[in-house]
């Protein structure tokens, strides 16, 4: 078994040799030559059924080899057979509900919240036909029915970094297949297929892509599933752009590094912010309390780079008064992103529902990026003290901005300095 960054920078690319290039190729075709029509038919009939290869591609939304190849490589660092990719994690959610439920005529899911906004709406609303139970984790075995097709876990969770045990969901689900969502932790942090979960998630937008400018999902499962998936997949035309392949498969060969690095910033703010006059909770893994349940080192390989807090004013008006770091739905890009769930990704979710789930209004969720600490730290305290007397200038800013003196130099000497 090779390391996660040598898996991280290879796979995928096993082909590239015998094609005789060291970048992979962006194929771009909608549609493929088949003179022999016999054949054609033959291998389009084999994509209808979900398999994995064919004779030829036929059409686009059959098959396409750049995506073929973000798929493998993203399977490789699961540890699962197959993976399958669609054209948003909303549309990877949807296929796995359409294959798991809907296919075997088992339309009830059980679901642990918090969930991300999107997949919660969806589930509660009964667009897709299914009805949803929402349980805590480790009540999932009180809420399986006979027609259970699905149970739904997200950890860490969205957005508040609830941990749950994988393991122990999967054993109260019995035989029913277990979703988890492992855009938080990624496949660097997590292998969630390790712990019996029958289909890993991934909005790849976030960590997978990496910079903000690929849309994407994908689901990393067995064999036999991912033909089910592929079959939704083909009559939806749910599918990925060939470019959006390319890219997340080469966000792929820094997604270990990424991670890493935003993970020891976000460990080093959570430490900060907990101490923070301006703050009233903080949610992350690495503080004292984070990891009830224990799964750091044992399911977790670390806590990952995005944390919560609540704030003791209005969050719009502590987000309101930030100059560096991006006021943005989606988290895992290189740059730090902030936003309030209960106004924007979550303000689908029921508000007594969201309060129950331990989503208060009062919760922002940061997604840490790659810039230097001290940057995204001034930012943060500056605009979580805004009594205070600063000394700092911002990007952008014409004049200079009160700096604060949290966290100040030894000598007690804030020097003016821009970014």
């Amino acid at each position: 078994m090779t390391g996660m960054r040598t898996r991280a920078v290879h796979g995928g690319r096993e082909d590239l040799a015998g094609l005789g290039v060291h970048v992979p190729p962006v194929d771009l075709s909608t549609t493929y030559p088949v003179p022999d029509q016999v054949a054609g038919g033959e291998a389009l009939q084999a994509w209808a059924g979900g398999a994995h290869t064919a004779a030829s591609p036929v059409y686009a939304r059959l098959h396409n080899p750049t995506v073929a190849r973000f798929e493998q490589a993203l399977a490789d660092l699961e540890g699962t057979e197959r993976a399958v990719a669609f054209g948003s994690g909303m549309a990877a959610v949807t296929a796995v509900v359409q294959a798991a439920c809907l296919l075997r005529d088992r339309p009830h899911v059980v679901a642990v919240r918090p969930l991300y906004g999107g997949t919660d709406h969806l589930l509660a609303s009964g667009l897709l036909g299914v009805r949803t139970t929402y349980a805590a984790a480790d009540r999932v075995d009180t809420a399986i029915r006979a027609d259970t097709g699905l149970v739904v876990l997200e950890t860490p969770a969205n957005p508040n970094l609830d941990l749950a045990d994988i393991a122990d969901v999967v054993a109260r689900a019995g035989d029913v297949p277990v979703l988890v969502d492992n855009t938080f932790a990624t496949p660097v942090l997590q292998n969630p297929a390790a712990h019996g979960a029958a289909y890993v998630l991934h909005s790849a937008t976030k960590y997978l892509g990496g910079h903000g400018d690929v849309l994407g999902g994908v689901v990393a499962c067995s064999q036999e599933r991912a033909e089910g998936l592929r079959q939704v997949r083909i009559v939806t035309g749910a599918v990925l752009h060939p470019l959006g392949g390319y890219l997340l498969h080469r966000g792929l060969a820094t997604l270990p590094l990424r991670v890493e690095a935003a993970q020891r910033g976000a460990v080093e703010l959570a430490r900060r912010l907990d101490g923070h006059p301006g703050v009233g909770a903080v949610r992350h893994p690495s503080l004292p309390g984070g990891d009830p349940l224990g799964v750091l080192g044992r399911q977790l390989r670390g806590p990952g780079a995005v944390l919560a807090f609540t704030t003791r004013e209005d969050p719009a008006a502590v987000v309101a008064r930030l100059r560096l770091v991006t006021p943005a739905v989606s988290l895992g890009s290189v740059d730090t992103l902030i936003e309030h769930p209960a106004a924007l990704t979550h303000r689908l979710v029921d508000a007594a529902d969201r309060e129950e789930s331990g989503v208060p209004r009062s919760l922002l969720r940061l997604s840490v990026g790659l810039e230097d600490v001290e940057d995204v730290w001034d930012d943060l305290d500056r605009s979580l003290s805004p009594r205070r007397v600063h000394l700092k200038s911002f990007p952008g800013d014409s004049a200079m901005v009160p700096d604060s003196g949290y966290g100040a130099k030894p000598d007690g000497v804030n020097n003016v300095t821009a970014f």
